[in-house]
């Protein structure tokens, strides 16, 4: 009788000691978007740039420079919102300004694909790794009542 009250302790001793399993955080699925891209074509130069904010938050900027005017720019945010990876894209001149999220609905090693069904356009932006120097964002959705696209292929910015 007099071994019980060691045996619990021990016993309570372990417990307390047990390691906790640590949950990643769902942005870390994304986290080969860090770094600088770039996109050269005949319109212009596309640029996205993604840093760490802290171990839950992404933060990106979007350009689009045709000569050395900005034609484009949004700001986004990838963030996990009620247990859910969120795309949250601010364009200034769209939207009257205010944020629009994209909840992430397939996600793989390679690939996110970000959707917001009631969005005008797009209503949909996948990211997918080819290497770890390439990357390719595609927009989707309906514009003028087609069906449409646009593939950004990007080159990590040495």
């Amino acid at each position: 009788m007099k071994k019980l009250p060691l045996l619990l302790t021990v016993a309570v001793l372990f417990a307390c000691n047990e390691k906790k399993e640590v949950k990643p955080h769902e942005v870390d699925k994304a986290a080969w978007f860090l770094g600088e891209w770039s996109d050269t074509t005949s319109q212009g130069l596309m640029l996205e740039n993604w840093e760490k904010v802290n171990d839950s938050v992404f933060a990106g900027e979007a350009y689009f420079i045709k000569k050395n005017d900005t034609l484009f720019r949004e700001t986004v945010e990838l963030k996990e919102v009620k247990g859910v990876l969120n795309y949250i894209a601010t364009t200034p001149d769209q939207n009257v300004g205010k944020p629009v999220s994209f909840a992430l609905t397939k996600s793989t090693a390679d690939s996110l694909l970000f959707e917001n069904p009631t969005h005008d356009y797009p209503k949909a932006i996948l990211y997918r790794k080819i290497t770890n120097d390439s990357i390719v964002a595609t927009i989707s959705g309906m514009q003028q009542g087609k069906e449409s696209s646009e593939v950004f292929p990007f080159k990590r910015k040495k």
